[in-house]
């Protein structure tokens, strides 16, 4: 038999979305229980240096800012535990939610905040030199890599906007496609074709990433002549998407068609009436931690208003 527990308010996730909702519930009386999924932190634990986080002018590693924005909910009267939310059942009023199979949560409202995966090569060196020079945002770390040659591999609108973030930075551009065609949009391939510091790879894959402590190089190789060739980067920026972490709330929660969680125009309501949505998980064009905390504070607004109206009634 599993342990129940009735909650006021429930965030499953601990990123920069869950943590600022997880502060605004806490001012707002609201008793809330945030579940920080298996990685305590969010994507920014696996970044180095940020530097476009309004408040800290000298930048900030991302393990340790998110380390603060922990201890600020923890101070504002939020109960943070570890684990992971394995089943939902948002049929009635009463939202529950299971945390490792074992633990059963009863949530008046619950906020959404498992944020997005970024979708890797399954290179060991890929993972191995991991913010050493490998990064999934080059909007959050291409700054790094100013006047120093990078390669982007990806053939979609992310990666090509990321290309031309790159190329205002960096003085070559190296971008990987797989095929012999890029699947953006016409626009964003004109631009990116135009781009005289970009340099296109067709039918090329990435085959190592090369550095012992850095990125110091990259061998790639043609899909169609199977020849292969060393690059020399200093900054190596995979751009072949996004999973977003939506997969348990599916049979209740409606997605696009990539599996972000669809919110209503200007507020982080879902389709259920007390579950809300925010940071990564249902934001599919900016994917910045600035704009992930936005949403967290709106969904802990949305969620106090659900549950005053609630209460009333």
């Amino acid at each position: 038999m599993s342990d129940i527990e009735k909650v006021q308010c429930l965030i499953i996730g601990s990123g920069p979305a869950g943590y600022t909702a997880a502060i605004y519930a806490a001012r707002a009386n609201l008793s809330p229980v945030l579940y920080t999924g298996m990685e305590m932190g969010g994507q920014l634990t696996q970044t180095t240096e940020v530097e476009n986080f309004p408040g800290y002018p000298k930048g900030i590693m991302g393990p340790a800012m998110m380390d603060e924005f922990r201890q600020q909910a923890e101070n504002m009267g939020t109960d943070i535990r570890f684990g992971v939310a394995t089943k939902v059942d948002f049929s009635g009023t009463l939202h529950k939610v299971w945390i490792d199979d074992t633990k059963e949560i009863h949530a008046e409202s619950v906020i959404l905040a498992t944020g997005a995966t970024a979708k890797r090569l399954g290179l060991e060196s890929e993972q191995r030199l991991n913010g050493k020079g490998v990064s999934a945002c080059a909007v959050c770390d291409g700054f790094f890599y100013r006047g120093k040659p990078v390669s982007i591999v990806g053939g979609g609108d992310t990666a090509c906007e990321d290309a031309l973030y790159l190329a205002n930075l960096c003085p070559e551009v190296h971008m990987l496609v797989r095929r012999d065609e890029l699947r953006a949009s016409k626009v964003m391939q004109s631009r990116v074709l135009k781009n005289e510091r970009i340099k296109i790879y067709w039918n090329t894959e990435a085959e190592e990433v090369l550095g012992d402590d850095e990125v110091e190089g990259l061998r790639i190789k043609n899909n169609k002549t199977n020849e292969t060739q060393i690059l020399t980067i200093s900054g190596f920026f995979v751009a072949i998407g996004h999973t977003p972490n939506s997969s348990i709330f599916k049979p209740f929660i409606d997605t696009n068609n990539q599996g972000y969680v669809i919110t209503k125009p200007k507020s982080t309501e879902t389709n259920v009436k007390g579950v809300f949505a925010c940071g990564d998980l249902q934001d599919d064009k900016y994917r910045q931690a600035v704009s992930a905390a936005g949403t967290g504070c709106m969904a802990a607004l949305d969620a106090e208003r659900y549950l005053g109206v609630l209460h009333e009634g």
